[in-house]
């Protein structure tokens, strides 16, 4: 897999790109300048520190800042399985934060969710569900603002009809659907694999922009990330999201943090364009897109719940949930789109870049060893104060 010319976001020479990268002293902090990633471990020891002071944060030429290499290298060095060992290579962009994700913030999804639960998880079920859904509620709900009474009105509708769910409930009603997606330290970044669990047979990657916030609860900037989805694990019984959701690989980040300034705010983050690109080896691809534009759910209203009654001292990173709707057949009729080992996924956008990964089975990558001991063990050889 050749490193992508898009990893970086177009308008990079004006963007404040924050990263990690695998060096051989240990994990790194490292910052984007022209085409160069220069280490500012010394100042900011882990990402948990760059978003306790977010805003002092910027590209300074001659500040002594060493050159690790250029983006290109670096980048070009990064590939499935590199693990500690090896040239410098990219890391997922953050380290201690909280990664939560949200589910149902977009229509297009939430009423894939709700196919999935009347399937049973059965894909062979999935094409008759989504008629009879479509057929009783159609496009009706993209106007309703979730909690609203307007949103109160469509539930009371929806149960007189026998159509109600617990996905209709976090998609329309006051609170918003926030799980744990992953551990700390353990996404993976740009160019790593990502993980299928193996009882899985009716899966997809979701491509979402991911909230970076502070520890306060404040959205400081955003990156890309890939909440890989088992819609038959989930489809079974929406108690076994920890299942469908946190394996081993998992979840992937990437390919930097972008974090605000003048030239890229949060009003930004509200109007950004992806696109999804799966590509085979067989030559089977597919591309769609998702648009921030179409959530039902503003990213400071999803911020502002994951950080009622809670804290994150070493902040948060937030999936905001995708618009992607994964129902173009790829095999049987009906049965829409699942993942076959070694598909790449790619994950683009002109603001935050390119993120891009190979599938694989979480229980055949290498297994997330490397925590929080590991990293502050590695600061301390290098005496660096955190």
């Amino acid at each position: 897999m050749s490193p992508s010319a898009g990893i970086l976001p177009v308008d990079a020479d004006r963007a404040t790109l924050i990263g990690r990268v695998a060096t051989a002293r240990g994990p790194s902090v490292c910052l984007v300048r022209g085409g160069d990633l220069v280490d500012v471990t010394a100042r900011f020891p882990t990402i948990a520190h760059v978003l306790r002071d977010a805003d002092q944060v910027a590209p300074a030429p001659g500040d002594g800042a060493p050159v690790i290499g250029s983006v290109a290298a670096i980048a070009a060095n990064t590939g499935p399985d590199k693990g500690d060992a090896g040239p410098p290579h990219l890391l997922a962009p953050i380290d201690l934060q909280a990664v939560k994700a949200c589910g149902v913030t977009f229509v297009a999804s939430m009423i894939e969710r709700v196919v999935e639960e009347m399937a049973k998880g059965d894909p062979s079920r999935a094409g008759e569900a989504r008629a009879a859904l479509e057929a009783e509620i159609g496009d009706d709900l993209r106007a309703v603002e979730p909690g609203s009474a307007a949103a109160a009105r469509v539930k009371a509708v929806l149960r007189e009809r026998g159509l109600w769910s617990q996905y209709l409930e976090v998609g329309l009603g006051a609170d918003a659907e926030i799980f744990t997606k992953a551990q700390p330290l353990s996404a993976v970044g740009y160019g790593e694999r990502v993980g299928l669990h193996p009882s899985s047979t009716w899966n997809n990657p979701e491509p979402e922009v991911v909230l970076i916030l502070s520890p306060a609860g404040r959205i400081v900037g955003a990156t890309l990330g890939n909440d890989v989805n088992l819609r038959d694990v989930e489809g079974r019984s929406a108690l076994l999201l920890g299942r469908a959701k946190d394996n081993n690989a998992s979840c992937a980040v990437g390919p930097f943090l972008r974090l605000f300034d003048d030239d890229f705010t949060l009003q930004d983050v509200r109007s950004l364009d992806l696109t999804l690109t799966v590509a085979a080896p067989d030559g089977y691809r597919l591309e769609d897109a998702s648009t921030m534009r179409e959530i039902s759910r503003d990213p400071t209203d999803l911020a502002a719940q994951l950080f009622d009654c809670h804290q994150y001292p070493d902040g948060a990173a937030l999936f905001t949930g995708t618009l992607f709707a994964p129902t173009r057949d790829r095999d049987a009729p009906g049965e829409g789109f699942t993942h076959r080992i070694g598909d790449v996924v790619s994950i683009a956008c002109d603001r935050l870049g390119e993120l891009t990964n190979q599938v694989g089975l979480s229980s055949e990558l290498p297994p997330w060893s490397y925590g929080a001991v590991d990293l502050f063990r590695s600061l301390a050889r290098r005496a660096i104060v955190v």
